[in-house]
């Protein structure tokens, strides 16, 4: 068992029961947090925080839907009333929307859920725990984004997305999210709440096995992929806002 010291901070991953998220959620309980792991299934979420407790680390379970407004509301209530304090927002859940839908056939419903989750979502969860955040002494907003909402990588003739198929909403979200990143980066740069947007690159998690499907060979595991969300929610204060990142530094908008 590993016992890990509390430092008194609190984190909330939002996705969390399982892949990426959920390796946030243990490398931020790793260095002494309080982590929330939020998800929108009980059975699941309940499981995956159970273990992280059984491994040492102080997880707590939050049920939290981000694209249903009461149930973003509840979690917010419940995490106000204990531990009564956030300094850690992790808006890791999202959604593919399928990897094969080309924007002249796109079921537009489908693509409203995309949204629904990948930036309305992030903008639901955000805006109902800002209050917290605010009142912590060094905040921090990562917001999972993806390398794909890179519009320099995606019309870049060298960079191998030039080569990806053309989708219909998944790259679209998260071009949209990296701006609300951006947005979010200028309110709040004279309050101390540091928000920046991650690529974590694509890790041979459930998500992404639509892309291995399609004969795409996926080695990075979810722990590599967790680390710059991990690196940017953990930064020092005078640290970089309004900014997107991978593991090896800016990511081109």
């Amino acid at each position: 068992m590993t016992e890990t010291p509390n430092n008194g901070k609190v984190a909330l991953v939002t996705g969390a029961n399982k892949g990426i998220g959920r390796a946030i959620a243990e490398g931020l309980a790793a260095r002494g947090m309080t982590v929330l792991l939020a998800a929108r299934d009980p059975d699941l979420g309940g499981k995956a925080a159970a273990d992280l407790r059984d491994a040492g680390y102080d997880v707590r379970f939050v049920l939290l839907d981000v694209t249903d407004d009461a149930s973003v509301r509840a979690a917010a209530d419940t995490v106000a009333a204990s531990p009564g304090r956030l300094d850690v927002l992790v808006n890791n859940a999202g959604i593919s929307g399928g990897v094969r839908d080309l924007p002249s056939e796109a079921d537009l419903d489908r693509t409203r859920q995309v949204f629904e989750t990948n930036l309305f979502g992030v903008m639901r969860v955000t805006n109902a725990l800002l209050p917290l955040l605010r009142r912590s002494p060094a905040a921090r907003i990562v917001n999972v984004s993806s390398g794909t909402g890179s519009l320099a990588h995606m019309t870049d003739p060298d960079h191998y997305f030039w080569n990806l198929g053309a989708v219909a909403s998944y790259p679209q979200s998260k071009a949209a999210l990296n701006m609300l990143t951006v947005q979010y980066a200028k309110e709040l740069r004279d309050t101390g709440v540091l928000v920046n947007a991650v690529a974590p690159g694509a890790c041979a998690t459930d998500f992404a096995t639509e892309h291995i499907r399609a004969g795409r060979t996926i080695t990075r595991t979810a722990e590599q992929g967790a680390a710059i969300a991990i690196r940017m929610a953990t930064l020092p204060d005078g640290g970089p806002t309004g900014g997107f990142f991978d593991d090896d530094g800016p990511v081109p908008w």
